[in-house]
């Protein structure tokens, strides 16, 4: 099979993890018989210093005529003092409303190996494997433009959401908890905002589409207690968009660590963005440091959920979770003084992994 996919590595450590995402991606490719072709794009700061706006249309065009689209990250302090109609983020949120990519699926799973890089005790998150569905097109982040007024004394931000968009988003959900333990945690504030209210309404009418899921209705204050107080108690939460940015990666302290996030960015074909939940981190950009796990694993959703082959998506899981085991960490998760493998290590243990189990699946094959 022949997939065209559109990589926009980003600024910071985006090209690094994107470099070895791709590699892992051919390797998966020479295993199952496939053809991926990368088309590289701009976006963010590098699009910024390069084209002098944060998404420039060549970038668009090439999303569009691809089969899905893989991002770094974007954003970085060079770029602060830049008008906002400027900044890199601008360019993360025109391309999620241009490709209609109105569903965000965040998994959060604790694999045995890392549960002592978390500072959540092991006994409280040993098992945790939930799924955080984020709308991701509305709300604050895409209100009215924000305004500050009476001499910039007062500043005002929109948040704004219709029926379509909000029955679209918790469909998602109730799907996903069918596909898992059919449980469904819909995250509002339904105590202060209308726009909550309303979201609950919605939520108990879908309900009734949806009788083998159980739902439960839970204030964002009191939800972003329980991921820390019982984690294991989730399986699928719904929410809208600032909630599930900010709980989300919150969430991430059960892994231990940004770096092992991946997500999606869906639209209602199937399309998709994929990234790492993970920002650009500038700091280590260019030392070889940066985790590129939740890069190739948000390559892994890419296979599953836009391509179907979840086979493949499948052996990069299985290869990241081996490497993990055999105790290979970069240094985002390593314990305080010990040295953690580079970058470049820890892909070329992952693609060493997928090359072994291919050997071993060879070899079981021929003694069949």
């Amino acid at each position: 099979m022949k997939k065209t996919v559109a990589v926009l590595p980003g600024d910071g450590i985006g090209t690094e993890v994107m470099e070895g995402t791709i590699k892992v991606l051919n390797a998966v490719a020479d295993r199952f018989g496939h053809t991926f072709e990368f088309q590289k794009g701009v976006i963010g700061g590098a699009a910024i210093d390069e084209t002098g706006e944060p998404l420039p249309k060549e970038t668009l065009d090439v999303c569009k005529e691809s089969d899905a689209v893989l991002l770094g990250a974007v954003g970085g302090p060079k770029w602060d003092d830049l008008p906002r109609n400027l900044r890199p983020e601008k360019g993360l949120l025109k391309i999620r409303k241009e490709l209609e990519l109105f569903a965000n699926l965040r998994p959060v799973k604790a694999y045995d190996s890392l549960l002592d890089a978390s500072p959540l005790k092991e006994e409280r998150i040993k098992g945790v494997d939930m799924l955080i569905v984020r709308e991701l097109t509305g709300g604050l982040y895409f209100g009215t433009p924000s305004e500050r007024r009476e001499d910039g004394d007062r500043v005002v931000d929109t948040l704004s959401y219709t029926r379509e968009e909000i029955e679209r988003i918790v469909d998602q959900g109730f799907q996903a908890a069918r596909k898992r333990n059919r449980k469904l945690t819909s995250v509002d504030k339904a105590n202060v905002l209308e726009s909550s209210r309303m979201w609950r309404e919605i939520v108990n009418e879908k309900a009734a589409n949806y009788p083998d899921v159980d739902v439960e209705h839970m204030l964002v204050d009191a939800a972003a207690m329980k991921i820390v107080q019982n984690p294991a108690n989730f399986d699928v939460i719904v929410t809208e968009n600032l909630f599930g940015d900010i709980l989300s990666d919150e969430a991430s302290m059960i892994t231990g660590s940004l770096g092992m996030l991946p997500s999606a960015s869906l639209r209602k074909d199937g399309f998709g963005m994929y990234e790492p939940v993970h920002g650009s981190a500038p700091d280590i950009a260019g030392k070889n440091l940066a985790n590129p796990l939740a890069m190739i694993l948000s390559s892994s959703m890419m296979l599953n959920h836009s391509f179907n082959m979840k086979e493949e998506s499948e052996a990069i899981d299985k290869a990241v979770k081996e490497v993990l085991e055999a105790g290979y960490f970069t240094s985002d998760l390593v314990k305080k003084g010990k040295r953690g493998l580079s970058t470049d290590k820890m892909i070329n243990q992952v693609i060493l992994q997928l090359a072994e189990d291919n050997a071993t699946a060879g070899i079981m094959e021929a003694y069949a």
